[in-house]
């Protein structure tokens, strides 16, 4: 076998050759039309370019906003808390994944209140709806946040930010002392 008697074992499409004369079908413009910003080299189009109509992105209506500050959870309902524990166990995250009930997201964890509860559990969450809070302490149980609520965290911001000017304060203080002023 030599190199001029190898052949593709499938049919290529052969390269488009243009400004090959008028006879080849793609001479004179090459293809690119008279004139105008296609003609030009470098010509591109933005994608979803619809041809100077206004685009399908413009032409539908627009409603609300995408709020920056949502937090997304990761769900469990007392229902699934009560089919899939015994009385007393303790309940968190890794138990949950470790289980399958929940899949192994960063999301935080919340309890929802959906189904009666009938076992008493320590159950440890980000967040749980007030229900399920209830619910969960009326069958004997305790509910531990792993999260703060979202005035606790700013509780503790602004705790952190007097302490921390109390401090710039002091310091100010000492070094105008040590200058002797």
């Amino acid at each position: 076998m030599k190199l001029h008697e190898l052949k593709n074992t499938f049919n290529r499409q052969a390269r488009k050759r243009v400004g090959r004369g008028d006879g080849s079908g793609n001479g004179r413009t090459a293809g690119r039309g008279d004139k105008g910003a296609g003609a030009r080299a470098g010509a591109k189009r933005r994608p979803y370019f619809e041809g100077g109509q206004i685009p399908l992105i413009r032409r539908l209506p627009k409603r609300g906003f995408n709020n920056p500050n949502h937090v997304l959870f990761e769900v469990v309902n007392l229902s699934i808390l009560e089919e899939n524990f015994e009385a007393g166990a303790e309940i968190n995250r890794e138990v949950l994944e470790a289980r399958g009930l929940i899949s192994k997201e960063t999301l935080p964890l919340k309890v929802l209140a959906d189904g009666d509860l009938t076992k008493a559990f320590k159950v440890t969450a980000d967040r749980f709806s007030e229900m399920a809070k209830e619910k969960i302490e009326k069958a004997g149980g305790s509910a531990t946040y792993l999260m703060p609520s979202s005035a606790e965290a700013k509780a503790a911001r602004k705790a952190a930010f007097v302490e921390a000017k109390k401090a710039a304060i002091a310091k100010r203080k000492a070094a105008a002392a040590a200058r002797g002023e």
